[in-house]
């Protein structure tokens, strides 16, 4: 069920200075910020050559990535994106299984234009993953 890895989520309270930080100093390709109101974020992808990096910062009040930054005010590493032949498929088979789908259970459509979803983190052995229709 599971596939590749798509990307590591870092949550940061400035996007401007952390892009700096991976562009500037560690030269690597970064997007344009990309404004996800439906998620409450704006993301940049740094583009690897195995997988990417997702750098989110809030966006507006009652952003999930704000309740994060307040228990984690230096930022850090929010949640891993796994790839899926089929998000519906994936998500009714880890139900069954007893894990938890976080909101109603129905996938959003994310950063990537694909549908994704995300599951619970205590199921998952203390990280919070998404999943992505590949």
């Amino acid at each position: 069920m599971i596939g590749r890895l798509n990307h590591v989520a870092i949550a940061v309270n400035d996007l401007t200075a952390a892009v700096a930080v991976y562009k500037d100093g560690l030269g690597a390709q970064v997007t344009d910020p990309l404004p996800q109101p439906e998620h409450g974020v704006t993301v940049v992808f740094i583009t690897l050559p195995n997988t990417k990096i997702e750098l989110l910062e809030p966006l507006g009040e009652g952003s999930p990535i704000a309740k994060f930054l307040e228990k984690n005010p230096d930022g850090g590493i929010h949640h891993v994106c796994y790839e899926v032949d089929n998000v519906i498929a994936a998500r009714d088979r880890l139900k069954s299984q007893g894990a938890r789908v976080l909101g109603d259970g129905t996938p959003k459509i994310g950063a990537h234009g694909k549908p994704v979803l995300f599951l619970h983190p205590k199921d998952f052995c203390g990280t919070l993953v998404e999943l992505e229709q590949a």
